[in-house]
């Protein structure tokens, strides 16, 4: 009975004890902890607007939208608000929208805005009650132009005096380049006001935008010229391949040629695009479109090639496989060493046409998402709302086409005057036996001027004089064989 008693009289001793234990760690812990600073506002974001032309960057030094949110703590009120940005930002010039949300209700606030340089205070007429929202978008203010990570500071006045505001989560903003600045001052031109005034000229033609346009098509002016590049040879092997298949004795191989020919020549190049780019990922074959844009642009090229080498073929006399017979030539050293080199000295205008047209092509790429220049193009449009990206990129394509119709003009002249025989005159000895032994030329049978011919290619180098002479100011003919005049 004795020992009841006694543990009956413990355990209010026992439960006394655990709870000055757990009042001393309690304390502990309180006294532990750092001490805060009482807030009555808290941040909420900052967020500032890309500026940057066909891109998500904020670029210093240029006129950007802040938009900064803070919310007041329950039981507290504000009265005013300073934001507070690093040295070299500015809000002078700026424009301040206020905006008071309580709950999903819009509050009426009358405010005052100051700026300072790199500050702006809002004063509000009456204080901002506890669990109000408030949102600043300051238009037209700009970061420092050496760009960098930069938080929005600074101070706000409750009824516990002026209290630090908390920073706000970083901004990334790009340092200014000297495009930019060109930019920049081109905006202070008066000439540059005047012209974009005009309601055509500055929707095709704004001086800013197509500077910042070069910039940012560049990229994608280069992938068009890859893909073309990379392409076409591929495209020369196969429609050579194919050239000579549809020329083939061979009715299997004839068929196989024409098929491919007709098919690809018969459909839309933007809907062979569409098939591979949709069609290949549906039954497991998934290739990256960069790769996939040069197959699609090479087999298609090869289909016009193929049907261009082939007219270059027959173009070429029968009298010239006699001769090479004749030479105890096979058939295959023929088409080799005689008849291709003269087939692609032929249709170089034509091939050269050819190549500018699919370079035009690949802009259709453009339509299954290749970031080629008519897709960087589409993108600075729709965030500009401005023609001259479109602009812009006709000339990136000008810069390759004009030159290369140049060329071909000067490859046309100059195998028409090799056909006509013309050339500079021979400056070897016994020039003055030129004369009769041009004369002795043009009277020779087919048989002798092939062998002559081959005997004059195989001396200075066959195919690779053959294939450069187009481009020589002084061509010679077909053959091989300089004439006097």
């Amino acid at each position: 009975m004795s020992i009841g008693m006694n543990e009956g009289k413990a355990r209010p001793i026992r439960l006394l004890v655990t709870l000055a234990a757990a009042l001393v760690l309690a304390l502990g812990v309180v006294f532990a902890a750092p001490a805060t600073t009482a807030q009555a506002m808290t941040t909420n974001k900052a967020t500032a607007r890309p500026n940057e032309d066909g891109g998500d960057s904020v670029i210093g030094g240029i006129q950007t939208r802040l938009t900064w949110e803070g919310t007041v703590d329950d039981g507290e009120e504000v009265s005013s608000i300073t934001l507070q940005l690093p040295e070299g930002s500015s809000f002078d010039g700026s424009t301040t929208r206020v905006t008071v949300l309580d709950g999903l209700n819009r509050i009426s606030v009358d405010s005052n805005v100051t700026t300072n340089g790199d500050s702006i205070t809002i004063d509000f007429a009456s204080p901002l009650s506890s669990g109000s929202l408030l949102r600043l978008e300051i238009t037209n203010m700009s970061f420092p132009s050496a760009g960098g990570d930069y938080q929005v500071t600074g101070t706000y006045t409750s009824d516990g005096g002026t209290q630090q505001l908390a920073a706000s989560p970083s901004i990334t903003v790009i340092a200014n380049t000297p495009l930019q600045a060109a930019v920049n001052w081109l905006d202070e031109q008066a000439w540059v006001q005047a012209w974009n005034s005009n309601a055509f000229l500055g929707m095709f033609f704004k001086p800013q935008l197509l500077l910042t346009s070069f910039a940012s098509l560049f990229p994608g002016w280069v992938l068009c010229l890859v893909i073309v590049i990379v392409a076409y040879p591929f495209a020369i092997l196969l429609g050579m391949l194919f050239s000579l298949m549809k020329i083939s004795k061979h009715k299997v191989l004839r068929a196989i040629a024409i098929v491919y020919i007709n098919i690809l020549r018969g459909t839309p190049l933007f809907l062979q695009i569409y098939i591979m780019f949709f069609g290949l990922p549906m039954v497991g074959i998934n290739i990256d479109n960069n790769v996939l844009g040069v197959i699609v642009m090479a087999v298609n090229s090869s289909a016009y090639l193929a049907e261009i080498f082939r007219a270059g073929i027959e173009s070429i006399p029968v009298g010239q496989y006699e001769a090479a017979s004749s030479l105890g030539m096979t058939r295959m050293q023929t088409m080799t060493w005689v008849i291709i080199p003269q087939t692609v000295r032929r249709v170089i205008p034509t091939v050269t046409s050819d190549f500018i047209t699919s370079y035009k092509d690949t802009s259709l790429l453009s339509s299954v998402g290749v970031m080629e220049l008519m897709m960087y193009s589409k993108n600075l449009t729709t965030v500009t709302g401005n023609i001259t990206p479109y602009v812009t990129a006709a000339i990136f394509y000008l810069i390759v086409t004009l030159p290369l119709i140049k060329v071909v003009g000067i490859v046309e002249k100059n195998l028409a005057r090799s056909e006509r025989g013309g050339g500079p005159r021979p400056k070897a000895k016994g020039a003055k036996s030129a004369k009769p032994a041009a004369d002795a030329q043009k009277g020779a049978e087919p048989t002798a001027q092939m062998a002559s011919g081959l005997e004059s290619a195989d001396d200075q180098g066959s195919v690779l004089m053959a294939l450069l002479a187009p481009f020589r100011a002084g061509s010679t003919s077909m053959g091989g064989m300089s004439h006097a005049e």
